[in-house]
């Protein structure tokens, strides 16, 4: 073999080609740097995407956050209307301060006839004028019981066919201030068509003025929030159908 052959076609000892080698590496070079490329885009699409989730979990929690604070500070704000007269009154029973003060109203002739919801199947008219202290008697022609409502939904189920069955279009709406937007919201679904005028009663032991600074206050509202937000989907889906 001459030297020009030796230049023109150079080779190892052990017979393999530089020129091939050089391919070869030149060949898993280039693979390995779209393989790194390749990973590089991934790691930066995996990223991006974390980043994304992170954004509207993040979105989603200041929101609802953001909606409570509403709905809190709308409960804390509950006021008395100035004028507090409708054809009739319905109390939602769930504790004595509610059905004194709707027994106070029918007594100052705010409405004709009252109807206290959810009261239970064995407390009789009169245990329930000795807990009120109420001046006049419950009677049949002015005060109704209905004894079939356990929860806010049927209270509203049962005084929609009270208010229907008596031809009512206005409504006093007695319950605690943190219970009113749902009961409104309950009592709407149920009587479109009736003027619904909320009456918040205040619990002494409920300090909803700073009820960012009440654990037990806090809770409560969180726990009223949620059933309320509920009720509404509810009665949308019911609405759509």
């Amino acid at each position: 073999m001459t030297h020009a052959d030796t230049v023109l076609d150079p080779v190892l000892d052990d017979g393999s080609s530089v020129v091939g080698d050089r391919r070869v590496s030149v060949s898993k070079d280039k693979g390995t740097a779209r393989r790194n490329a390749t990973s590089g885009e991934a790691r930066k699409k995996r990223f991006g995407l974390r980043i994304l989730f992170v954004a509207v979990i993040t979105a989603l929690v200041a929101g609802t956050v953001g909606q409570f604070a509403m709905f809190a500070q709308k409960v804390a704000n509950a006021r008395v209307p100035a004028s507090a007269n409708a054809d009739a009154i319905v109390v939602l029973t769930g504790g004595h301060a509610r059905v004194n003060e709707a027994i106070r109203l029918l007594e100052e002739g705010r409405a004709n006839r009252l109807l206290i919801s959810g009261v239970h199947p064995g407390t009789t008219r009169e245990q329930l004028a000795a807990v009120t202290a109420s001046s006049m008697p419950l009677e049949k022609n002015s005060v109704d019981l209905d004894r079939v409502a356990l929860n806010t939904a049927g209270n509203a189920v049962e005084t929609a066919n009270w208010v229907k069955k008596n031809g009512f279009s206005s409504l006093l709406v007695v319950t605690s201030a943190y219970h009113l937007p749902r009961a409104k919201v309950e009592l709407a679904g149920a009587l479109p068509n009736v003027a619904l005028i909320a009456y918040p009663v205040f619990s002494k032991d409920l300090k909803l003025d700073s009820w960012y600074r009440e654990p037990a206050t806090m809770r409560l509202l969180m726990r009223e929030y949620v059933k309320y937000i509920l009720a509404r989907l509810r009665i949308t889906v019911q609405g759509v159908r």
